[in-house]
């Protein structure tokens, strides 16, 4: 996903309140980044997510959140991950609720002309998040998910799914998701995938 940098002496430290109330925007280490528009192909495969995730753990403690709600990575950096999930009770940074400390699991789509290195950026900064335990990568016009599960202090571990078979294990919230159903009705190289999601 293509970022559009904006100059601003007030980037730091910036509040809920504080950001241009037109359009969305991420602050990355004191930067404001405005969101551009996203696809169909970004859209629906944000779609399957949270009807796969949430028809799966809505008799559980987690909740699920899609595109606006807000991860808050230190002091400068706030970021608006495509997918939430949150196991147990939600814990925010302002009295609006309008900003996550907590999550349990993220997920970003990429299309294939993100930058290399705002992608690693990101990256980095969901994987220094205390509670975070997994952290999916999600390919926009191909299928390809990567995968990063919380092990210890010191150790992620790495996952590839490419293939339509495969199933994305959740362990922190005990679901799984097959590839097939998160790239339902997604047109990828010219080959729309019309697999209708289980319910």
């Amino acid at each position: 996903m293509n970022q559009t940098s904006i100059d601003s002496s007030k980037a730091k430290n910036t509040s809920t309140n504080e950001r241009p109330k037109v359009g969305k925007y991420e602050t990355l280490d004191g930067r404001l980044l405005a969101k551009p528009a996203v696809s169909r192909s970004h859209n629906l495969i944000c779609t399957n997510f949270v009807s796969l995730v949430g028809s799966r753990v809505h008799r559980s403690s987690c909740e699920v959140y899609a595109c606006d709600m807000q991860v808050q990575l230190g002091r400068d950096s706030v970021y608006f991950p495509d997918v939430i999930v949150v196991k147990g009770e939600a814990e925010f940074a302002d009295e609006n609720a309008e900003m996550l400390t907590n999550p349990t699991i993220v997920v970003e789509i990429f299309s294939s002309s993100s930058k290399s290195s705002y992608r690693a950026q990101k990256l980095e900064g969901y994987l220094a998040i205390p509670k975070l335990k997994e952290c999916l990568l999600v390919g926009e016009s191909e299928m390809r998910v990567e995968h990063y599960a919380w092990q210890n202090a010191k150790q992620w571990i790495y996952r590839i799914y490419n293939e339509r078979e495969d199933v994305i294990v959740l362990d922190s919230i005990n679901c799984k998701l097959a590839l097939s159903e998160v790239y339902a009705q997604v047109n990828l190289r010219g080959s729309e995938l019309n697999f209708k999601a289980a319910n």
